[in-house]
């Protein structure tokens, strides 16, 4: 199998997780203490080592043999135009979310207990008691 490298190195976790491999950042540990995972035909057991291109990366017990490539300048293109997409999709929902957010507190009517204690307040200019005294 080949995976196309974008960057100039992933960690071996991230490929992991990229690939399906393990379903969290968490779960790496216990996935190379139950699998062999071999870094250019030796065994490899740090989760953050740098993969760069040209690597292979050997998983006997799943039969899998992954290498990187780098990719080509037009696939290079359009992962940049994806990120692009998704930091602009991000950027606009997170504007959406803080709008909204700040027309419910302002739209929003006072709930009874509110209205209660907003009225008790304004009427109520009793000093403030300590324990003990």
């Amino acid at each position: 199998m080949e995976y196309t490298l974008f960057d100039e190195f992933i960690t071996l976790q991230a490929l992991l997780k990229e690939l399906g491999l393990i379903q969290s950042g968490g779960a790496i540990k216990g996935f190379l203490i139950e699998n062999l995972v071999l870094f250019n035909g030796e065994k490899e057991e740090r989760r953050g080592k740098k993969i760069r291109i040209g690597d292979v990366i050997e998983l006997p017990k799943q039969n899998l043999i992954i290498t990187l490539r780098e990719a080509s300048h037009k696939e290079r293109l359009a992962h940049a135009e994806e990120v692009a997409e998704k930091a602009r999709v991000t950027a606009l929902v997170k504007k959406l979310n803080k709008d909204s957010k700040r027309q419910q507190a302002t739209s929003r009517p006072l709930q009874k207990s509110q209205k209660q204690s907003k009225n008790k307040m304004s009427t109520d200019h009793r000093p403030v008691r300590f324990p003990g005294t």
